[in-house]
């Protein structure tokens, strides 16, 4: 008999009400014995008096909701107790729990857990249940609720079914070679195969918009010394969070800010002056040498750069310009309230941070950028690497069965395809993948 686990599912910390989960096969022994034989309907919220069996101490007074199995979150007998939101009170009923019989402290995620191997959920639900509870933006909500209700699973588990189909034509002219079966299955089966492999690239073919939705699409601030980066970062996140200062390279080190620009999920970077010609150098100036070498490798990482020139400059920085002209590229000049002198051959936006001119244009132009590269669409996009990689082992397990010689290859590749794909819902053996699933999950969930 697996142990029947509790935790807090809702957050720690003072409140009007918390919620302790039970699940498993003594969720309503210890039921029993907290609410001194209390009669409790399932599904019906019950006020009731909690008691310390041990000690007969009153807990509190709760709202009690019981499910019965498998009518359950888990699958499994479920209590849920609304308790005053007090921390004596949760660690009364926690204590209390601890003290009963095959009851022990929930892992993270161990409910969520229970409720894939329960079939309550495949892993990709499973997945989008951590991704709600993280989701810090509305965009990133829509999608995890998309995926928890059933959008990336029903797509998957239609391809495995198609390619489980095609695979019992090859094992019918492989184990019943003397029966009246069509001739050149293999053949016939073919477009078939094509057809699901262009659908399956189209998939992969996202652009990253799921994942990047999902994760945050990091934008880095770029620019010779004194262009006003670490300003500009303030300005976006509305509170100081860099240094500010006149004196070149006051920035040294990456700074990040986590913002919700028009509901993307953004990792905004505000990294050191660009002065590539100081990098190797010793002493003092070496720690900014640094600070230089990881201004450059964000910005090669990032998903959009934004230039940022200083509109007092008598010349263009070029090692500004150079990064400019890559993809996913937006040039900003600014101080633009003061005298303005440089020359920029594309003319782009102005603004300036002082004076907080032209921001609101600028989040226009980034928020366009964003939404054309990650925009939501009706189409379920991929939002784990892990998806990815089994879905390219799949693609790559179709590719070779069509050129494949025998027929015994070919459904061995065929195999292969529809457990790559089984492996991202739990539909084949997924036992290793599932401490990574759930390793990110919160207590109580």
């Amino acid at each position: 008999m697996s142990d029947t686990i509790y935790a807090l599912a809702s957050a720690r910390g003072q409140s009007g009400v918390a919620v302790i989960r039970v699940s498993g096969a003594k969720a309503f022994e210890s039921l029993n014995k907290l609410s001194d034989g209390k009669k409790i309907a399932y599904r019906k919220a019950i006020l009731c008096k909690l008691i310390r069996p041990v000690s007969r101490e009153t807990l509190d007074n709760a709202i009690i909701i019981a499910f019965n199995a498998p009518h359950s979150y888990t699958g499994e007998d479920v209590v849920e107790y609304h308790v005053h939101g007090g921390r004596a009170i949760i660690d009364g009923v926690l204590t209390a729990l601890s003290e009963q019989e095959n009851h022990r402290m929930a892992e993270a995620g161990e409910f969520t857990r229970r409720a894939f191997e329960n079939g309550k959920m495949d892993l990709t639900e499973a997945e989008a249940v951590a991704d709600l509870i993280h989701a810090e933006t509305e965009l990133q909500k829509q999608q995890a609720l998309r995926q928890m209700g059933g959008v990336l699973s029903d797509l998957y588990e239609n391809w495995r079914k198609s390619i489980i189909k095609i695979l019992a034509y090859v094992e019918a002219e492989l184990e019943f070679p003397d029966e009246d079966l069509p001739v050149d299955i293999i053949e016939k089966i073919r477009p078939q195969i094509e057809e699901l492999s262009i659908e399956i690239d189209n998939h992969l073919n996202d652009n990253r918009r799921g994942e990047r939705l999902r994760d945050g699409i990091h934008i880095a601030i770029i620019g010779a010394p004194n262009a006003g980066k670490s300003s500009l970062v303030n300005a976006l996140a509305r509170r100081d969070v860099a240094i500010v200062s006149d004196i070149a390279g006051t920035t040294r080190d990456i700074i990040e800010v986590h913002l919700d620009i028009g509901g993307y999920p953004v990792i905004l970077s505000d990294t050191a002056g660009l002065r590539p010609d100081q990098i190797g150098a010793s002493g003092q100036d070496s720690i900014e040498s640094e600070g230089i070498k990881r201004a450059l490798k964000v910005a090669q990482k990032a998903d959009i750069r934004v230039i940022l020139y200083d509109a007092t400059a008598q010349e263009l920085d070029s090692h500004s310009y150079e990064l400019e002209k890559q993809d996913n590229s937006i040039a900003v000049i600014n101080k633009a309230d003061k005298k303005v002198v440089l020359q920029h051959p594309d003319n782009p936006i102005q603004i300036s941070v002082a004076n907080n001119s032209g921001i609101d244009e600028f989040l226009d132009d980034l928020k366009n950028m964003i939404t054309e590269m990650v925009g939501v669409t009706d189409a379920p996009s991929i939002t784990r690497e892990r998806h990815r990689a089994a879905l390219t082992a799949c693609r790559f397990s179709l590719e070779r069965c069509l050129m494949a010689e025998l027929p015994e290859l070919t459904a061995e590749d065929l195999r292969l395809a529809a457990r790559s794909i089984g492996r991202i819902t739990g539909k084949v053996d997924v036992e290793d993948l599932l401490d990574v699933v759930f390793r990110d999950f919160c207590i109580g969930k």
